[in-house]
């Protein structure tokens, strides 16, 4: 009778499998409450400010959980360098068992930080008796490496709370885990590079529209911005070749593990070039089977 309990407990153990695991981490401010919410909302266990170093409880516990809790996001404020080394411990303790995790990281601009705290009249919870910038810039310090390691960083500078939902439904939403997922960003140069973009491509060669009157206050959307564009010479062999190479770096991406990539594409507004090259340039990726997202950042700024 022990023997059948002990083969059925056994049996049991074989069985449990690790729920999939999401870091959430980033600067203050920049939104990883909402990024909790919306896997919330997409069917994920989610749970606030755990220390890092009960995580690999959390993840046993869910595999415990015979199925019931496949999914477990993790919210995690990083303030102190000892509370770093453990998160670090945590995450290298998830790898040895085999436990598939990513780290998402919610960045943002100086700017838009001290923008979004003095609105809410709150101060940035490092500041001490400084300023909000003395803060924002500790905290940087101290997640630098973080950030660095982390497989997905979502720059929510110039986002909107509808906006990061949608890349947060595009990156989690689906039961199954694509190859790979791409954002394609057109930019203005004038605004600044995207902080998380793996690659860039700059459109200033081509002429701009901007100086065309008639075409001056339509956007790279419109039909008659994107054939201006693509009827300059070296439009369609950039695009052609450009998608080639992208082809090749996305082979590489996938034999190395990497899931995710954003490409910025720039031209210097951000308005017509880029966006009418970006759109372009994402229906090549879903061609080739690369699930993608389309971020105008800079359209609608100036």
């Amino acid at each position: 009778m022990n023997e059948a309990a002990d083969d059925v407990s056994k049996a049991e153990a074989g069985s449990e499998a690790n729920p999939e695991l999401v870091v959430i981490s980033g600067m203050s401010g920049a939104g990883r409450s909402t990024a909790a919410k919306c896997l919330e909302d997409l069917g994920w266990f989610v749970v606030d400010n755990l220390p890092p170093s009960l995580i690999p409880t959390m993840v046993e516990l869910g595999a415990r959980s015979q199925g019931s809790v496949p999914r477990i996001a993790v919210v995690v404020d990083v303030r102190g360098r000892r509370f770093f080394d453990n998160l670090r411990q945590s995450l290298a303790d998830l790898d040895t068992g085999g436990v598939r995790r990513r780290v998402l990281f919610l960045e943002a601009s100086d700017e838009a930080l001290v923008r979004r705290f003095e609105s809410v009249r709150r101060p940035h919870p490092l500041q001490g008796d400084g300023r909000i910038v003395d803060g924002i810039a500790e905290e940087r310090a101290l997640l630098r490496e973080l950030r660095g390691e982390a497989d997905l960083v979502i720059d929510t500078s110039s986002l909107n709370v509808h906006e990061l939902r949608a890349k947060m439904d595009a990156q989690f939403a689906g039961d199954e885990e694509p190859e790979l997922r791409a954002t394609v960003m057109s930019f203005g140069f004038k605004y600044g590079l995207p902080v998380d973009a793996d690659l860039v491509a700059d459109c200033r060669f081509l002429p701009n529209p901007h100086w065309v009157p008639e075409l001056r206050p339509h956007t790279g959307l419109d039909d008659e911005v994107s054939r201006y564009v693509f009827d300059q010479p070296g439009a369609k062999e950039f695009l052609d070749r450009y998608a080639e190479l992208l082809r090749i770096i996305a082979t590489g991406y996938r034999r190395e593990g990497k899931r995710y990539v954003t490409i910025a594409v720039g031209c210097t507004g951000g308005k017509h070039r880029s966006v009418a090259m970006s759109e372009r340039l994402a229906h090549r990726l879903v061609s080739d089977g690369v699930e993608t997202v389309i971020v105008h950042r800079d359209m609608g700024r100036e």
